[in-house]
């Protein structure tokens, strides 16, 4: 569910002629003037007025009418008084098209019948007429956009493309008729044309290699009745409005707020969509809110308390959690609404930051991640984000966002919220445009919203037109820049007083009554601004049940953690090995390549030996399944290019899904962390398809993947897997940006750590994959990998690498002393690397015949494996050269980030205090990488013998 608000008020209803204004009442039946009932009047007669005036043949009259104004006689006697009466105003609308007096009997006005060879051919060409705009409106589904044709391939033509549907049939092919000046778009020429002609035209302009979606949807509006005690509600949620804002400028007047001074309106239409919503089964509602009225709405709606948010606009107030903390209007909170039903309510407002709309992405993650841990079909849970029309207008991650709305896996039944709203018709969603001012209005849309996403599962769009009392912020003196516009705010009465009033004339409530209601919040509002000196929030308040048995990092901080164990046992490899190998469906040929790939998979986990990455990644999925986690890995082209058949390993596993999202980096990324926050046992991964793409989602991975724990009390174990490697591939297909990420990362390399700081291949990833659901809390992963390893003979694990070793190695030291190299004693080099460089530096050393060097992998370099670095260069005690080694430049990579760590580590070693590391790599660059293979080849070469002082 979406809404918009927009900020201003200058749209205006105006009606250039008579003709517009009945084009408007046709294309809306609901909105005719009402006919008085008379005696003779009957059911029969009213039906019959309803199906003439339907909005689908408002073209075909629009030419009648063009026609008459022109030259009546050229128009049937009953559309010459029809359009008489209307344009004169003689009879109601309703009744305008009755055949005059004289013309039909008033006995049989009811039951006239196209008999004659006229009304027959009326008909037809009425009928011909919405076969046209069938096409028009549908034909984009069968236009030959596809260059395989196989889209089209077995599709069968909607009912409304066929003619049968509209009583036609091949008989009436060479029917001629007159279908241009207007009646029908697209279709200019007066000259007659035979029904074949017709359709070939059709076929011709909407069947052609672009397909073009231009008719859209015409919602009817309805208006819900509101009873007196429904309006008392609505009555009592403004006064609350109000009263909020009212307090806080008076208590905090120099404090910022973004208050909702201007659309009051928007907190009881919050209030009937969630009430209405719980009518239709919805109990848990996730929401993606704005930053105007977000305090409002979290005090009044969502029920925070307002002792803990009056200690946010204290100026003097710190976080009680212990963190860093965010500006007040950016937090969340949840909360439980019991509905005047008595229905109840679960609602959790995220945080966000100011980069605007994206927290769309992380409701619509995180809703989606709960359906799915409840299996829920979009029935109990529902997404509801807040926009404003500037940013809903203008920011690419709406439209990022509303992509992912019918993506399968991406769903979540339809999104509701205030903004402005052309970008939603590309969803074919309903868009009500409502009056801020009008509360009764505003709630109405609601319901329809509410309704109709409950229906339909899908978007829907509330367009709250109002403005902004108080400029951008409290401090803002908006009539310096938009006098006129400000002016006329400051003479217009609040919606609470004029509201009050009308209900008070009407005799709903007394005037007693209001000012009861106005002092009772404002009693509440002190209450809650007395105890805030002393309250202290409760971190938990942030965490939905799944999350409150995983403890945080602020829980575990002076706890000593032993390392999780990942390994599995044979039984749990022999199982996911079989389905592995084996679980093609009976009946099915697969492709032989795959058979080839299948069957040596299941060969190399049968024999123990040379277990490739693919596999090491099948190993940890499937056995997490078997634990009941939930797996769920997503990007572009994702499931064109595996086949996991890991949905069947038994009962109780955990739902598995590989996942297409659409191409965006940005709304993927951000719906995979929101659906992170749904569950602690999930493994949540977005996989680019190279990583140099993952900076179209920077500001997910800065203002919430790398920050959120600090800014916000919430906990995510979301996994980013990125390819990272030069390749020759040029300057977009290379880099992951890893320095970005060390930059980002929160570790104090100034001091050595203590050893109490310290406690906590293919084989590799899968433990990293494992531990990440195992450990007793949550951080996201970054992972950076080689597509030129996935298959590279050094890439490769035994069994026992999976089974006998107990957990991931954040550091493999060198595995060739004794074999191609000489003994540790007689090193006099060490190289460090990450990353696929090593595959190059061990063929380099190969190729050389190098055997004083050895080549240390270090496998995590956030959080800094400190000791087992120390270790490792202890072990090499003559050692006199310190390399770090890395394929990126001396201003990329991890450089920056390694560099001052193992200086400081080589002051703590028993033979290397004198001694500082050595840089190996590229120079200096600001495009990442060169275009030229040959030039990235010669660049290789120069940094590898760097590393090894080859001249």
């Amino acid at each position: 569910m979406l809404i918009s608000r927009a900020r201003y008020f200058t749209r205006q209803s105006r009606v250039s002629s008579i003709y517009r204004t009945q084009r408007c009442l046709l294309s809306h039946p609901q909105r005719r003037y009402a006919v008085p009932a008379t005696p003779q009047a009957t059911k029969e007669e009213i039906v019959h007025n309803d199906d003439f005036l339907q909005g689908s043949v408002a073209t075909y009259i629009d030419v009648m009418y063009s026609s008459w104004k022109n030259d009546p006689s050229s128009v049937h006697l009953s559309w010459q008084a029809y359009f008489h009466n209307v344009e004169n105003g003689h009879i109601p609308m309703d009744q305008a098209f009755m055949p005059p007096p004289g013309l039909v009997t008033a006995s049989r006005r009811t039951s006239i019948a196209p008999n004659s060879r006229e009304d027959s051919s009326t008909v037809k060409q009425l009928k011909v007429i919405q076969l046209i705009q069938a096409y028009q409106r549908w034909g984009h589904e069968h236009a030959s956009t596809d260059p395989l044709g196989i889209a089209n391939e077995g599709e069968i033509r909607r009912k409304e493309l066929q003619l049968s549907h509209y009583g036609l049939s091949e008989q009436d092919l060479d029917l001629v008729l007159t279908v241009g000046t207007g009646s029908v778009q697209d279709f200019t020429s007066e000259k007659p044309k035979s029904l074949r002609e017709v359709i070939a035209a059709c076929e011709k302009t909407y069947y052609s290699t672009m397909g073009i979606e231009h008719m859209h949807i015409s919602n009817q509006e309805q208006r819900h009745r509101f009873t007196d005690e429904e309006k008392r509600r609505m009555l009592h949620s403004l006064v609350r409005a109000t009263g909020w804002e009212k307090f806080v400028a008076t208590k905090f007047p120099n404090e910022k707020r973004f208050g909702l001074d201007g659309v009051e309106s928007y907190i009881p239409a919050l209030e009937t969509a969630i009430d209405r919503s719980a009518e239709h089964g919805v109990d848990k509602i996730e929401m993606g809110v704005a930053h105007r009225g977000r305090m409002n709405m979290l005090y009044n709606i969502v029920g925070k308390d307002g002792a803990s948010m009056f200690r946010d606009f204290d100026p003097k107030g710190t976080s009680s959690w212990g963190i860093p903390g965010d500006v007040k209007y950016h937090y969340g909170g949840s909360g439980e609404r019991v509905t005047p039903s008595g229905k109840k309510v679960y609602m959790n407002v995220l945080p966000q930051p100011s980069h605007l709309d994206s927290v769309n992405l992380v409701a619509m993650g995180k809703t989606r991640g709960i359906q799915d841990r409840l299996a829920d079909e979009r029935e109990s849970t529902m997404m509801l984000n807040v926009h404003t029309d500037a940013s809903f207008a203008a920011q690419g991650t709406i439209y990022e966002t509303l992509g992912l709305s019918g993506l399968p896996r991406y769903t979540t039944g339809g999104t509701s919220t205030p903004y402005c709203t052309d970008v939603a018709k590309m969803l074919d969603a309903p868009v009500f445009h409502v009056n801020g001012d009008d509360v009764e209005a505003v709630c109405s849309a609601a319901i329809l919203a509410a309704d109709f996403r409950t229906r339909f599962k899908k978007d829907c769009v509330v367009d709250i037109i109002c403005y902004r009392r108080n400029g951008h912020n409290e401090m803002d003196q908006a009539s310096f820049t938009q006098p006129t516009m400000y002016e006329r705010i400051a003479n217009k009465a609040h919606i609470l007083g004029r509201y009050e009033t009308g209900l008070i004339e009407q005799g709903i409530i007394t005037r007693e009554q209001v000012e009861a209601m106005k002092n009772d919040a404002w009693d509440k509002l002190m209450q809650c601004l007395g105890k805030s000196d002393d309250h202290t929030p409760d971190v938990r308040e942030w965490l939905i049940d799944s999350w409150k048995s995983v403890r945080s990092h602020m829980e575990l901080e002076r706890e000593t953690l032993p390392q999780k164990v990942t390994a599995i046992d044979h039984q749990a490899v022999e199982t996911v090995s079989q389905k592995l190998g084996s679980a093609v469906p009976e009946g099915f040929v697969p492709h032989k390549n795959l058979e080839r790939i299948l069957a040596r998979r299941k060969q190399t986990v049968d024999s123990g030996k040379d277990i490739d990455w693919a596999t090491a990644e099948a190993l940890a999925f499937g056995t997490l399944l078997r634990e009941g986690t939930t797996v769920r890995v997503s990007g572009q082209d994702q499931s064109n290019k595996t086949y996991t058949p890991l949905s069947t390993l038994g009962e109780g596993q955990g739902l598995f899904s590989i996942t297409n999202s659409s191409l965006t980096e940005n709304a993927a990324m951000g719906f995979e962390y929101g659906y992170s926050l749904a569950d602690p046992n999930a493994l949540v991964i977005w996989e680019a398809q190279f990583g140099d793409f993952a900076n179209n989602a920077q500001c997910i991975i800065d203002n919430y993947i790398a920050s959120f724990e600090e800014k916000w009390p919430q906990r995510s174990g979301v996994v980013l897997s990125l390819p990272h490697g030069y390749d020759g591939q040029g300057p977009e297909h290379t880099s992951a940006r890893l320095e970005q990420f060390l930059q980002l990362g929160n570790e104090d390399l100034r001091p050595f750590p203590s050893p109490e700081q310290l406690k906590r291949y293919p084989a590799n990833y899968f433990h990293v994959l494992r531990r990440q659901v195992h450990r007793e809390f949550r951080e996201p992963l970054i992972i950076l990998f080689s597509k030129s390893l996935l298959r590279h003979p050094l890439a490769r694990s035994d069994i026992r690498d999976f089974t006998e070793t107990p957990y991931f190695q954040p550091l493999l030291s060198e595995t060739e002393h004794g074999k191609t190299i000489n003994d540790l004693k007689d090193m006099k080099r060490v190289i460090f690397c990450s990353g696929q460089v090593y595959a190059a530096l061990f063929k380099h050393r190969e190729t050389h015949d190098l055997k004083d060097t050895a080549i240390t992998r270090v496998m995590e370099l956030h959080p800094f494996p400190w000791e087992e670095v120390r270790q490792n260069l202890d072990a090499y005690p003559n050692a006199k050269d310190i390399v770090w080694c890395q394929e990126e430049t001396l201003n990329g990579g991890s450089w920056s980030h390694v560099m001052p760590r193992i200086d400081l580590i080589l002051q703590k070693t028993k033979s290397h205090g004198d001694k500082k590391v050595r840089f190996a790599g590229r120079d200096p660059a600001s495009g990442v990488a060169v275009g030229y293979k040959v030039l990235h080849a010669l660049q290789e070469q120069m940094l590898l013998n760097d590393a090894f002082q080859i001249e």
